[in-house]
């Protein structure tokens, strides 16, 4: 069974643990620090209701404000000389670039994207600096560590139940969670082969691998923590016809989604982002 520690503090509706060291000393009561380096949000959705909305996500749910939180859009130019080191972490966003596509079926924009994004991930997991990737973000983490990414573990678009593993529950991001919460997702394709230098912190009955990190500070969920209802629904009908799920159920999976929140995911990017704001 499970050991749990059994002290804790409520956060919103979230029971969380508290936490030692630098990250818990920077923390404030009501908002996060107003002078620390701003993160960086690798973006390539060419859709821009879906670009901006995850920009909006991304700020709201983890308490960031414009200034704290620079975008780039990789699928509108190439990386260029981004330095990781100045920023208090990367974020790496979803959208519809499946890593595990032949090469030769990936426009030239892609494959430009995934050559940056893999090429940073060498000084990101080599100085185990902050990193946090969502959805399409655990493909290219799984793929840059030797993973596997097939189409063996998708799930249909709306909610979806994790699991927090018992390393997981000892994570700085994970601890204090609920053992199984709901997530929002929707995903082609999955981790199904899991790379030795990957620790698993959250899994599911229909993706083995909902959650791993890389060495101390490199993390990536297959679930979104940036996604709330509305967001969701923004992202239904971005992408109806991009095969995740016949167009017609379009009102129907928003239908669903309107119905609650899933505010579970959304603390792992605050602890994020607290964990790593630095001036």
């Amino acid at each position: 069974m499970r050991r749990r520690r059994v002290t804790r503090v409520m956060i919103g509706s979230v029971t969380r643990v508290p936490s030692r060291g630098p990250a818990a000393r920077s923390r404030t009561a009501t908002a996060y620090p107003g002078a620390v380096l701003p993160f960086v949000l690798l973006a390539h959705r060419a859709e821009d209701a879906a670009a901006d909305d995850e920009y909006a996500s991304v700020l709201r749910l983890g308490g960031l404000k414009p200034p704290q939180l620079r975008r780039v859009r990789l699928e509108q130019g190439p990386i260029g000389d981004l330095d990781p080191t100045a920023y208090s972490g990367v974020i790496l966003g979803g959208g519809p670039y499946l890593a595990s596509d032949p090469d030769e079926r990936k426009t030239d924009t892609q494959r430009r994207a995934e050559a940056d994004i893999l090429g940073l991930l060498d000084t990101v997991v080599s100085q185990d600096l902050p990193f946090l990737g969502l959805c399409y973000g655990i493909g290219m983490l799984g793929t840059h560590q030797g993973g596997l990414v097939d189409r063996t573990y998708g799930e249909p678009v709306g909610r979806l139940s994790v699991t927090v593993t018992d390393t997981g529950a000892d994570d700085p991001l994970f601890e204090g969670l609920p053992e199984t919460f709901e997530a929002f997702g929707g995903h082609k394709e999955a981790l199904s082969t899991v790379p030795r230098t990957a620790v698993v912190l959250a899994t599911s009955q229909a993706c083995p691998v909902q959650a791993f990190r890389v060495g101390s500070n490199v993390y990536a969920t297959q679930f979104h923590p940036e996604l709330d209802s509305a967001s969701l629904q923004t992202r239904i009908d971005a992408y109806r016809e991009f095969g995740y799920f016949p167009p017609e159920e379009a009102e129907s999976l928003k239908a669903v989604a309107r119905e609650r929140e899933a505010p579970v995911p959304a603390e792992i990017l605050r602890r994020f982002v607290l964990k790593y704001s630095q001036s």
